[in-house]
């Protein structure tokens, strides 16, 4: 295993300028040296919309259930798959699968991964959204070398949530997300049970990304491209899913590296947003449009019984750059057909505990150069990453109030907590709106925005980062370490 330790000794051998994240680069993969590179150019894929249809991403299998724990078996490897209709793309894979497989978890069942490392650059498996232990949590830093094995362990301590997992390799995360190597971790609880909500084939998972594709129809890459204009659904561009005439949960997860989502019906119809990234709110939000940006979740119903058999209704984008006719559009739902619809929305989904008192305070500033220049860094607290530093010390068992703001004038930002979900408490002076009303692990930062949140360290114990999860950003060295003693 590739360890901190060891990747710094070599940043010293070979003569780098400072123990910054940046002067790790030519260690962990060649291929950061082509970050700055503008993308290939040449013909763009013409991609029909709404000819394919929806892949439904498949369930991952234990390969165990000794002793009550949940084992699974997976390696990374690069494989070719179609994407666009009649071409094979280049991919990086969990198992083969684009996107991994859904693990399907259970609150305090622990599952155990057997991560083997099949490719030929180093990786680190992040279960973002999770309380885990520090050996278990892919830090950028705590990598696996290529042909190397990990066996990462997760206690599923914590409530329902819809979680994800992707790589997490300091300075090459960003293209290996890119890439494929991310999927879904799903956790459910008896408080999620309980609740008549859609279950089984009407609880349907949707991974949003985005791609640049060269006419080839390999995936084109270059660190903080905006040409990324083709969107992909489940692993599939612009599809369609045909869909019963009763009510749906759809679980939509933004794994772009860079791109925000909002998301609307084309006719204007109302969406019930019921859960965020921690899991469901406390209460649902009957709203137009549901807003995420890199790595937010959000679970919304759909009824589809107000329309008849045989409509057709697209969901839009429209909180995105790039071409309406590109990124405008992002699926089609059909409605097929008429089934039974025991479920409902009750009025309260959950009861939040009330937040502790605090027991201290300390502000983040988020900043990333935006004058042009060739080389571009991400700064947090004005500070480049780096791995040897510990840039917040945090008694374990505190309740602290971070103030988070975002000084760039063009440039947007997220802000990522690992091991902890936590309660945002104030946006801009203001109290949060209902999509932010429940536990959350990203938060979004526009240009000048602040926002304050809550977080409580009462679980684990060890060094964890926190940083933008807008992945180029990240990568760029806007990403500092915690460590909860």
């Amino acid at each position: 295993m590739v360890t901190r330790r060891r990747v710094l000794a070599a940043g010293i051998a070979a003569g780098s300028a400072g123990l910054t994240g940046a002067s790790l680069v030519p260690l962990l993969s060649a291929r950061a040296a082509e970050a700055t590179e503008a993308p290939a150019t040449g013909t763009p894929l013409a991609i029909e919309l709404f000819k394919v249809p929806m892949p439904l991403i498949p369930v991952a299998r234990p390969v165990s259930t000794a002793g009550g724990v949940d084992t699974y078996e997976v390696t990374t490897r690069k494989v070719t798959k179609e994407i666009v209709p009649g071409i094979q793309t280049e991919l990086l894979t969990y198992d083969g699968q684009f996107p991994g497989a859904t693990i399907k978890a259970r609150k305090n069942r622990p599952v155990r991964i057997v991560q083997r490392n099949g490719l030929d650059i180093p990786i680190s498996r992040h279960l973002h959204g999770a309380s885990v232990p520090q050996d278990s949590d892919g830090d950028p830093m705590d990598t696996i070398e290529p042909g190397g094995k990990r066996v990462y362990t997760y206690p599923n301590k914590q409530p329902h949530a819809s979680l994800w997992y992707h790589d997490h390799a300091h300075h090459v995360e960003s293209e290996n997300v890119y890439r494929g190597l991310q999927g879904s971790y799903l956790i459910s609880d008896c408080t999620e049970d309980a609740l008549p909500l859609p279950k089984g084939r009407y609880d349907v998972l949707i991974q949003l990304r985005d791609a640049d594709f060269d006419p080839t129809g390999q995936l084109l890459y270059a660190m903080s491209d905006r040409s990324r204009n083709t969107l992909l659904v489940n692993g599939a561009p612009y599809p369609y899913f045909q869909v019963a005439a009763r009510k749906y949960r759809l679980r939509f997860a933004n794994t772009s590296n860079m791109r925000f989502f909002e998301l609307r019906l084309a006719d204007g119809s109302d969406m019930i947003q019921i859960g965020s990234d921690g899991g469901l709110l406390p209460r649902p939000n009957t709203t137009k449009s549901v807003y995420l940006s890199s790595g937010e979740r959000a679970d919304v119903v759909i009824d589809f019984s107000r329309y008849p058999v045989g409509t057709q209704v697209v969901l839009q984008n429209t909180g995105g750059r790039g071409p309406v006719e590109q990124v405008g559009q992002v699926m089609r739902f059909d409605v097929t057909h008429t089934a039974d619809d025991p479920s409902s929305v009750p009025s309260v989904l959950r009861t939040l505990p009330p937040l502790p008192t605090p027991t201290g305070s300390r502000t983040i500033v988020m900043r990333m150069d935006e004058d042009g220049r060739p080389d571009p860094q991400a700064y947090m607290d004005e500070k480049l990453y780096d791995p040897e530093r510990i840039d917040a010390s945090v008694r374990y068992g505190a309740s602290e109030i971070w103030t988070v703001t975002n000084t760039n004038v063009k440039a947007p930002h997220n802000f990522h907590m690992h091991l902890v979900q936590f309660r945002v408490i104030e946006r801009n002076g203001n109290a949060p709106g209902p999509a932010e009303s429940g536990l959350k692990d990203t938060v979004v930062l526009q240009p000048g925005e602040t926002v304050k949140l809550q977080a409580t360290f009462d679980t684990y114990t060890g060094d964890y980062v926190y940083h933008c999860h807008m992945l180029d950003h990240s990568a760029m060295g806007m990403m500092a370490t915690m460590r909860i003693r």
